[in-house]
């Protein structure tokens, strides 16, 4: 996804956001229908509040979040993409998760689809990164099992921070050498071809890379569900209906037993609900 476009247009558009959860004095004291008792939860949030509600919690080790959008009826995309289905301040969230972690975590077919780009550094968030220790922004992490990328894109020849690939030990050596050749960094995340979840997130640990977000596609969550090592869910419940086959945020095999999160905030702006669950 391009991270370089303006948000001035954006935030001139920007609705007023309620926190529905935890339950606040103001939100209890609602009645359905009625105007906010105080102006403190139903207005306009800042980049700076809204970092502090999407704060990454103070855990030792790699904490890896997905950050995905899905309308009303669970499709995640719409003619392949998820812009159709989302709005404005979910463009705002989705910038500042990326404002917060130290790599973005991304399948290569979402690559391809959703043209991604580097991550670009923004100056709201230069301050809190360089108190974090972080870089001027987060480096993008392809995961990629045929290595069947184009790295002559700038995603890989003009990052801000290089992209990393993290591939298989019997990946195509001829596709691992052009990747480096265009200025990635390779990383190795699995012993046959493909990339195993739970290795791929500790190497990016290891290389101090712990504030993780993914940003799917799909068959990706699927993959990081089933292996265990999601820890938290930005969930963007759209107002839409699209019908038709669209994937659901999550594909691929199903696990044995359902994995129950928790919820920890929702909010709420013109019908969308922003929720974060996290792992108990």
């Amino acid at each position: 996804m391009d991270d370089t476009v303006t948000h001035s247009k954006r935030r001139a558009t920007l609705h007023v956001m309620r926190r529905l959860f935890p339950v606040t004095y103001e939100t209890a004291a609602q009645a359905p229908g009625e105007a906010p008792v105080t102006g403190a939860t139903d207005r306009e949030w800042g980049l700076a509040e809204l970092a502090e509600a999407y704060a990454y919690p103070d855990v030792r080790g790699p904490w890896l979040r997905a950050n995905m959008v899905s309308t009303l009826d669970g499709a995640a995309q719409h003619d392949g993409r998820s812009q159709p289905i989302s709005s404005a301040t979910d463009m705002r969230v989705f910038g500042v998760l990326r404002g917060l972690a130290d790599a973005v975590v991304v399948g290569a077919e979402t690559v391809r689809q959703e043209g991604y780009r580097p991550a670009r550094a923004r100056e709201a968030f230069a301050a809190l990164r360089e108190a974090a220790g972080q870089g001027p922004a987060p480096a993008i992490a392809v995961v990629s099992a045929g290595l069947d990328l184009d790295f002559s894109l700038p995603l890989f020849t003009s990052p801000l921070v290089p992209t990393l690939v993290l591939t298989g030990a019997a990946a195509d050596p001829d596709r691992i050498e052009a990747a480096r050749a265009a200025g990635a960094r390779v990383v190795i995340a699995g012993d046959g071809a493909g990339v195993d979840p739970a290795r791929a997130v500790r190497a990016l640990g290891d290389l101090g890379l712990t504030r993780l977000l993914t940003e799917g596609g799909p068959r990706l969550l699927g993959q990081l569900i089933a292996a265990g090592v999601l820890d938290e869910l930005c969930l963007t419940v759209s107002p839409m209906l699209t019908a038709g086959g669209a994937q659901r945020i999550a594909g691929g095999p199903s696990v044995a037993v359902p994995a129950r999160f928790e919820l920890v905030s929702l909010l709420e702006e013109a019908g969308f609900l922003y929720s974060r669950y996290r792992r108990p």
